[in-house]
């Protein structure tokens, strides 16, 4: 709880009008439907990188391919809280906070009562690690990650915007980096620590709905994207991919 790696966007199409604020919270997931499944079965299967003595056994592929879809992808669930403000000319702004890091992005909606049309670019950061570590040897404690995505979705409201629905596509880049091996001391003084440094690059589709009166509203979406992953640990380079489903659900209110 309150370390994955999802990050919906559970906002509509249409933008704020300048000078309105919305506070969200909810919840956001994050589950691998296929693909690094096996990934992650396989490293966590893998023998221990730490001998008992204290030295370092090179990991193999398939730990790579692990540690990669525990730190970028990181499945689960976390918390999402978020504000945005309207800026005026049709701009929205927005942060979130995801549990392990957070989200900062801007907008620009062209618009008319009913339909609206929203390109935005979000930049996120992780600054967290994971609460457990997924894997032996992999210290989540030493995670860092960052990168943007860009977001662009079509939406529908009615009368007093009772209902709204949007959906669109969107694609991003993180790097991903682990500085530390383990969350043990080093009892070998000539122990090398292994690093991980990962690429990922995803795209996809979303679709969302929000349900509400007056200035609450309740908004419920779904993003599924492609994942594709590269990069080493401790010298040893390996590649996979996936599609990775990322619900979310939050409660808004505009003020």
């Amino acid at each position: 709880m309150g370390c994955a790696g999802g990050t919906p966007l559970l906002h509509p199409a249409h933008v704020l009008p300048q000078g309105d604020l919305r506070a969200v919270a909810g919840l956001s997931g994050q589950a691998i439907a296929s693909g690094m499944n096996a990934d992650m079965r396989n490293a966590q299967a893998s023998p221990a990188i730490v001998n008992p003595d204290g030295t370092t056994t090179t990991p193999t592929p398939e730990y790579t391919k692990g540690a990669m879809v525990a730190t970028a992808v990181a499945p689960g669930i976390a918390p999402f809280v978020g504000a945005r403000v309207g800026v005026g000319g049709g701009f929205e702004g927005g942060v979130t906070y995801l549990g392990r890091g957070g989200r900062l992005d801007m907008r620009k909606a062209f618009s008319n009562r009913r339909l609206a049309l929203s390109i935005g670019a979000g930049f996120d950061a992780v600054f967290l690690g994971r609460a457990t570590n997924p894997l032996h040897d992999l210290d989540m404690d030493a995670l860092q990650a960052f990168g943007f995505d860009v977001p662009v979705i079509v939406g529908w409201r009615s009368t007093a915007s009772l209902y709204q629905v949007w959906a669109g596509v969107r694609g991003g880049y993180d790097h991903v980096s682990v500085a530390q091996r383990s969350t043990e001391p080093l009892k070998v003084p000539q122990q090398t620590a292994l690093t991980l440094s990962a690429d990922h690059a995803y795209v996809g589709g979303l679709i969302g709905l929000a349900i509400g009166l007056r200035h609450i509203h309740v908004a419920l979406e779904l993003d599924a994207s492609y994942v594709f992953l590269s990069g080493a640990f401790g010298g040893v380079s390996a590649k996979t991919s996936g599609l990775v489903l990322t619900p979310g659900s939050a409660i808004s209110w505009d003020f």
